[in-house]
């Protein structure tokens, strides 16, 4: 998980699996990359009471500072659309060039959603979601029970 404050991401601790093996190898890594600190709290708050020690969670309000640390090892990448420095296109296109899979990548924003489908094609990332719009949230949660979920 990541501080707030520094943005540095805290190992979390592994879970067992019914068998008493260690599951580290489930865990799943979910990164936002979102200048708003509220957002990643929110979200925070949501993955550690829906998922718990299933899931790490990492949230970086600069992309310059999330970029290096991007990678095979993603499970599902959130990124808003209106980021400073360079927008969430820019960091979807290296997220992709470190290894990140597009089927992994969602793309936020506060644009109505028929305005993201027209921006991005289908075989671009996983979604675009409206963070404001309740369907849009409820949709997105549904992709996270199925990335948490996915071995």
């Amino acid at each position: 998980m990541s501080d707030p404050a520094t943005r540095e991401p805290r190992p979390a601790a592994p879970v067992s699996s019914a068998a008493g093996a260690p599951a580290a190898a489930r865990v799943k890594r979910i990164v936002l990359v979102d200048a708003s600190p509220l957002y990643a709290e929110a979200w925070r708050a949501v993955f550690a009471a829906r998922y718990g020690a299933s899931v790490t969670f990492e949230a970086y309000a600069d992309p310059l500072e999330a970029l290096p640390r991007l990678g095979e090892d993603v499970s599902l990448l959130m990124v808003d659309l209106e980021l400073p420095l360079f927008g969430g296109r820019k960091v979807l296109e290296l997220a992709k060039q470190r290894g990140v899979s597009g089927r992994r990548i969602v793309i936020l924003s506060e644009r109505p959603a028929d305005d993201l489908h027209a921006l991005f094609p289908q075989e671009a990332c996983l979604a675009v979601i409206n963070k404001t719009e309740p369907q849009q949230q409820n949709a997105f949660l549904m992709i996270l029970d199925s990335v948490v979920r996915r071995h």
